[in-house]
């Protein structure tokens, strides 16, 4: 189980209240640019929620004028210096450490609650990659997105180029890889890659935590099975995903919380459901 420590945290600042987490990028002065240290809390923070059912879902912000610069340059500086050496094994290293860089993003789709995030201003580089791999985007009007990383040299390597392709059209991704222009916000809204689009942070949050709010009433069993589900149906074919969808409900499927539901909607209250279970910490 993550041991972090949430008042201690570098660059994220975290709360929680009625279900719902609230992950703030916390470094504006700098744009939130990614720090070494953001690439180990964020998938500490997400992960720690995650294993202790501390939430039904996450809402992702940030402060400031924008969402993220991406990548911050220390980081760039210090791959730099592992830029020698017997070749074989700085590639097997550079290799690990690409791997260590998505695994950050990786978590938030890899966790059981849903993740949104509600961005505004620049999202640019990695924060594209990060947005991704969340369950649902929403932003301001004055939000633009950005794969940066081809005007820097390189080709993105931490989720953008893998995800983006599900989540907008082939022609569209390829074209922004490749240019590395920015994508406004009624763009992003055209093509499907952002939900809703708002006039000011403030308006989105608002509406953002609503929909949180919707999520986590419902049964957390049943939104981590839809989680499970969506996400294994975007990488397997249709019949292999009713398969598992079969396999998955045989186990999952129990009367409680169905119970509870058709209680609730005769009684018209809100249902209570319990928690998921805690992971365990192993042996």
């Amino acid at each position: 189980m993550p041991n972090i420590d949430f008042s201690a945290l570098e660059t994220l600042s975290v709360s929680i209240e009625n279900n719902i987490a609230h992950i703030q990028l916390s470094r504006p002065e700098a744009l939130n640019s990614m720090v070494p240290a953001f690439w180990r809390e964020l998938p500490a923070v997400v992960r720690k929620i995650d294993a202790e059912s501390q939430a039904r879902v996450i809402v992702i912000s940030s402060q400031g004028k924008h969402f993220s610069a991406g990548m911050d340059l220390s980081v760039f500086t210090n791959m730099a210096k592992d830029f020698q050496g017997e070749p074989a094994r700085r590639a097997e290293r550079t290799r690990r450490l690409v791997l260590e860089l998505q695994d950050s993003f990786n978590a938030m789709e890899e966790v059981r609650i849903p993740v949104l995030v509600a961005v505004q201003g620049g999202v640019i580089g990695g924060a594209v990659d990060m947005i991704c791999a969340a369950d649902s985007r929403y932003c301001t009007e004055d939000a633009y997105f950005t794969i940066k990383e081809t005007e820097l040299g390189m080709t993105a390597d931490v989720g953008t180029l893998q995800r983006l392709p599900h989540l907008m059209p082939q022609g569209l991704i390829r074209e922004l890889a490749y240019t590395g222009r920015n994508m406004q916000s009624e763009e992003a809204k055209a093509c499907g890659f952002v939900n809703q689009v708002f006039s000011d942070q403030q308006t989105m949050l608002e509406a953002v935590m609503k929909i949180a709010a919707k999520i986590a009433m419902h049964s957390p069993m049943a939104v981590a099975g839809c989680k499970e589900m969506i996400n294994y149906t975007r990488d397997h074919n249709v019949a292999d995903s009713l398969t598992y969808m079969a396999t998955w409900q045989s186990g999952m499927f129990q009367m409680p919380d169905v119970q509870e539901a058709m209680a609730a909607g005769q009684q018209r209250r809100l249902p209570v459901y319990a928690e998921l279970h805690k992971k365990s910490s192993g042996m």
